[in-house]
């Protein structure tokens, strides 16, 4: 099975080592990231740095002159990747022989919230969610569409990664995360999700559906939630506090947005790509699913984008919708994570592997070459021999 490893341009710029560790993996690919959003990560094993502070969503790059005088635009990335920094590491990757494909963010970003508060979901109290941009607005899909495409098609790029390209929602790790104390369950997260900015009451309105009227219910149906009453699970707990036809309006809204954005966003990057560019989508089997794994219907992405990323630490089950789609060359990804200290499991990647390719895996993606221990990039090396 092919494998790639995620990086990070600053795991490997300044480090002339770091091109022939990440090969002696056994990965043929990395999926280096272009446009990212704030973060702080480790460098473990960098020469100059070990820790690496990004203070805002950029990209990691100079962005091009069309972006003068719009809004919104990308940011370049402050002193953590400064200049073309993703150039810079995709030309010593591929002297090492690794294929590189870009890992492009795009709906996860609070500078732009921040600068453009407009832009961001509002939740039925009225609350905004300045690291989510809202998908339904006319000029923040014009913003992510050509983003896609300018971050995707880097020189020496051979494919690309979208993460994020639809809805995000609540459950997002914001800086120094205080959510936890309410279990507001799959069915309450959904409902927190919801996004009431105008641009979605118009949409709500074409379904049928008084906006004012739905938030109403939303904000009803989750104060026993709030008082610790279960939400429920799945999409059988957001029809019994919402109510199945209102559910089901805006679902359908929420859905065609999203298809439509990753239709729009797609072909952008395949026209700006040249012949033979891979396009995967970051994405999760259940379409109503907010996040970076992007809730999808299998069937309509695999016939959009070229595959997908499924993430599958602790799970592979969520291969198996896409895997019934039996879409003829279509790339299934398993993602694992592989930073102990995050949660992966390195140790048992050839058993998770083996058990992946059994559900219609046909390749894999390693997180994070650059946030692992050596120990943890050990057992990768050895998982990856034996497979």
């Amino acid at each position: 099975m092919k494998a790639s490893a995620f990086v990070y341009p600053w795991d490997v710029n300044g480090d002339p080592e770091a091109p022939a560790r990440i090969a002696a993996l056994g990965v043929a690919q990395v999926t280096l990231a272009s446009a990212y959003h704030s973060t702080r990560a480790l460098t473990p094993r960098h020469p100059r740095h070990r820790v690496v502070t990004a203070e805002y969503a950029a990209v990691l790059y100079p962005p091009g002159a069309h972006w003068t005088g719009r809004t919104p635009r990308p940011h370049p990335a402050g002193d953590w990747a400064l200049g073309d920094a993703f150039g810079e590491a995709a030309t010593a990757l591929a002297q090492a022989g690794l294929e590189v494909h870009t890992w492009v963010v795009l709906a996860h970003n609070s500078r732009l919230g921040a600068e453009h508060p407009a832009t961001s979901v509002v939740n039925a109290y009225g609350d905004r969610y300045p690291w989510a941009p809202c998908i339904a607005q006319p000029a923040t899909r014009a913003y992510l569409t050509d983003l896609a495409a300018e971050a995707a098609v880097r020189p020496g790029a051979r494919g690309t990664e979208l993460e994020s390209l639809g809805w995000y929602g609540l459950a997002h790790l914001h800086a120094h995360d205080k959510t936890a104390g309410v279990g507001l369950g799959d069915a309450g997260q959904y409902l927190m999700s919801l996004c009431f900015c105008p641009s979605c009451h118009e949409g709500y309105g074409a379904q049928g559906l008084d906006a004012g009227e739905l938030a109403a219910s939303v904000r009803t149906a989750l104060e026993p939630v709030w008082r610790g009453a279960p939400s429920g699970g799945g999409w059988t707990g957001v029809e019994k506090l919402l109510g199945a036809k209102p559910a089901a309006a805006a679902r359908a809204w929420r859905e065609e947005t999203a298809r439509t954005l990753q239709e729009t966003a797609v072909r952008a990057v395949r026209d700006a790509a040249p012949e033979g560019f891979q396009v995967l989508l970051h994405a999760d089997p259940v379409p109503y699913h907010c996040g970076a794994n992007a809730g999808v219907d299998p069937g309509h992405i695999l016939s959009v984008a070229d595959g997908v990323v499924v993430p599958c630490t602790g799970d592979p089950g969520p291969l198996t919708p896409f895997a019934r789609e039996n879409h003829p060359g279509s790339v299934l990804a398993a993602n694992f994570t592989v930073v102990s200290g995050m949660g992966g499991s390195p140790g048992t990647l050839t058993a998770d592997a083996t058990e992946a390719r059994r559900l219609g895996a046909t390749e894999l993606r390693l997180y994070h070459a650059g946030l692992a221990s050596d120990d943890d990039l050990e057992s990768v090396r050895s998982a990856l021999a034996a497979l």
